[in-house]
């Protein structure tokens, strides 16, 4: 009986042993590692970073940056790197990457690092420590606690677009939003991360400063702005990230912009409209001309060229015989008109039957 017990209880026992939890850590993920070929080098130089460890198939950023340890990470944001002479680099189907980056001084001064970080999915980044020989050294800012941001309120999109954005201009916005520190340390500067999703694509994220202190306890109005690019229209993800954590996500309906259709349209109708106007104009100038129109080029023909007007011809009576004009009246002359005949003309020296019996 006791033999029993001993079988159904010893695997159980050796199951739940601490060497048996410490075999199986598989569940975890590697960090990323990053190396360098050289530890030091100067401006204009050339060193070989490696890396591995990182998710397969994902596009990352190499920027050396000033004002920044391992430890602590690049306390001033990407603001304190040298982002011209940044390079991007893909992982393979292992995760792993080599890539020669450039050397060349940040904007601010060193302990510097070479950081990597990914650009697209979820964030991961490491720095490794360099240093640009000749580049300016001083101490960084001191740490005087942990300071915890925490959205207090929902976030909302203020601003409206103009008549500019009607015709594709980029769409922009102030994503406004309240923040507490329920840290014991104050938050100074704090840089947050902005993403703009659209669609099934990955968010693309951008940092933006917010220059004020955040008291341990209190709270502040933050406002950042967001700008799309230039014809962007439909349904976006606007996301707020401070260091990893997501604070809030606002989505953002952007309206068609029809003046660009409108113009297109528009354009499709007066091309056309010109090209036949100007191929009648050149028509006109080459077709042949009449000949009595040459000397007159130029001269707007009269609506009434080729109309005659025919009157009717007024005959004359024949003269009379030469004698003393009657002295009763005054002389007269008697003209034949158009529808009397000479002979049927009524006259002085013929007298009529009338008023004789």
């Amino acid at each position: 009986m006791l033999a029993v017990l001993l079988a159904a209880i010893l695997p159980a026992l050796l199951l739940t042993a601490p060497g048996a939890q410490a075999e199986s850590p598989g569940a975890a993920d590697p960090k990323p590692v990053v190396t360098l070929s050289e530890k030091q080098a100067g401006k204009g130089g050339e060193i070989t970073v490696k890396g591995k460890g990182w998710r397969p198939d994902t596009l990352l950023m190499m920027l050396i940056c000033g004002q920044s340890t391992p430890a602590r990470g690049v306390i001033g944001g990407t603001n304190s790197c040298s982002n011209a002479d940044g390079r991007a680099v893909t992982t393979d189907k292992k995760g792993s990457f080599t890539k020669k980056l450039p050397v060349a001084e940040p904007p601010a001064p060193c302990p510097c690092v070479v950081h990597v970080a990914t650009v697209t999915g979820e964030q991961a980044l490491a720095d490794a420590v360099f240093v640009v020989a000749g580049h300016p050294v001083a101490a960084l800012p001191k740490q005087t606690g942990d300071g915890k941001l925490a959205v207090l309120a929902a976030t909302r999109l203020e601003g409206d677009s103009g008549i500019l954005t009607w015709f594709g201009a980029p769409p922009s916005r102030r994503l406004v939003f309240t923040v507490g520190n329920l840290g014991s340390a104050p938050v100074k500067d704090p840089v947050f991360r902005v993403g703009t999703a659209h669609g099934v694509y990955a968010a693309q994220w951008e940092e933006r400063q917010w220059r004020g202190t955040v008291e341990p306890g209190r709270k502040a109005r933050i406002e950042l702005p967001v700008e799309l690019t230039a014809g962007a229209h439909g349904d976006y993800q606007i996301s707020l990230k401070y260091g990893t954590k997501v604070l809030a996500e606002q989505p953002w309906g952007v309206g068609r912009p029809w003046g660009v259709t409108l113009f297109w349209i528009l354009l499709c109708l007066v091309v056309p409209a010109a090209v036949f106007r100007i191929g009648m104009a050149v028509v006109d100038k080459v077709r042949p001309r009449p000949a009595h129109a040459a000397g007159r080029r130029g001269q707007r023909p009269s609506p009434r060229t080729g109309v005659t007007v025919r009157f009717p011809k007024l005959r004359r009576a024949p003269a009379q015989e030469a004698g003393p004009a009657p002295a009763t009246g005054p002389s007269t002359t008697t003209a034949a008109l158009p529808w009397f005949t000479p002979d049927s003309a009524p006259s002085e020296h013929r007298p009529t039957t009338k008023g004789h019996s």
